[in-house]
């Protein structure tokens, strides 16, 4: 087969593109840095990154990508083509087939927009998949099954919570809560009871480093560096990780209540089998330290972190696009 397949997760915060046989080949960040002047591309992904919050007025880094969907269509084409030409090296026969993960509770209008930026970027045809069923592809649950299995893909837009029985969604809900909204909500927080204004990236860090869902016996701590809100001065405070439950209280409610929403709303004998088998977790922001035990406690049903959550949707949307008819009924829109 002369015809080469790209399987791509397009998320908010990060790009990762899964090639047949050879895995996952590209974990880079869903950063374009653009030129204001030519409206050129200057940078796309880590390089890219490096640069938000940095740059002089002539060259402007944005997330094409918004709560998982589509917000700069020309940036997210000139992304999609960057990424499928570094894949798949440059001098190419034939144009590749692309399968995107998108969040389920997306509307026609911005699937379509996913399509044509594809077919833009240099696709031959584009398939379109809903990120719960590629997540629990990616966990290795057996979705064809006649059984419920309940899935949560935690992204960096969106968080994704799906029952799936017999290959199909049965239940599902989208809330536009994710590992942004976390960075925001704690840069906030740090300003509001610091007086200490901080960038994404270091909002970020405090994430990674301390970041609880649960108050802990012991707080961790780390430095964090910023710029004093009344005397304008370089300033650097002591973080715990109390600061970060505080400030993803309101987030964390939100995530918890669509989760019981979903699960409102699951037959019963579905209900039975994931009070059996518990939750599965996947996606970056599902690694926030004790997030297991807080949905553990909320719901009543034991709740799992799924090998590399990272990873899940790319490896699940390469597994889709590789078996592609026998998940014809799982794919959405094709062109």
């Amino acid at each position: 087969m002369w015809i080469k397949k790209v399987a791509i997760d397009l998320g908010t915060t990060n790009v990762l593109v899964h090639l047949p046989k050879r895995g996952i080949v590209i974990n880079e960040p869903s950063v374009v840095a653009i030129s204001t002047e030519d409206k050129k591309v200057m940078a796309v992904g880590v390089e890219a990154k490096e640069m938000i919050g940095r740059t002089p007025d002539s060259i402007r880094a944005e997330r094409p990508l918004k709560d998982g969907v589509i917000a700069n269509y020309r940036t997210t084409e000139a992304m999609l083509r960057y990424f499928i030409n570094k894949a798949l090296g440059g001098v190419r026969l034939f144009r590749p087939e692309v399968m995107i993960a998108v969040p389920a509770g997306i509307t026609s209008t911005e699937r379509r927009a996913v399509i044509d930026a594809a077919m833009a970027a240099g696709a031959r045809a584009a398939y379109i998949i809903k990120e719960p069923i590629v997540a629990a592809i990616g966990a290795d649950i057996p979705i064809g099954s006649a059984s419920g299995h309940m899935i949560i893909d935690i992204g960096g837009g969106t968080s994704e919570i799906a029952v799936i029985s017999l290959g199909g969604i049965v239940s599902c809900g989208s809330v536009r809560i994710g590992g942004t909204r976390f960075d925001q909500s704690i840069a906030e927080h740090i300003r509001r009871k610091y007086g200490l204004a901080i960038g994404d990236q270091s909002a970020e860090q405090v994430k990674i480093q301390v970041g609880s869902a649960m108050f802990m016996d012991d707080p961790l701590e780390m430095e964090v560096k910023g710029r004093d809100m009344i005397s304008g001065l370089p300033k650097t405070i002591i973080v715990t990780s109390d600061d970060t439950t505080e400030a993803l209280q309101h987030d964390l409610e939100g995530l918890v209540q669509a989760i019981k929403d979903v699960l409102h709303e699951t037959p019963p004998e579905l209900s039975a089998d994931v009070m059996e088998k518990g939750i599965i977790m996947s996606g970056g922001s599902s690694q926030l330290r004790n997030l297991q035990t807080l949905i553990t406690e909320a719901t009543g049903v034991a709740c799992y972190l799924a090998d590399d959550p990272l990873l899940c949707v790319a490896k699940g949307t390469g597994i889709a696009l590789e078996n592609l008819d026998s998940y014809k009924r799982s794919v959405l829109a094709t062109k």
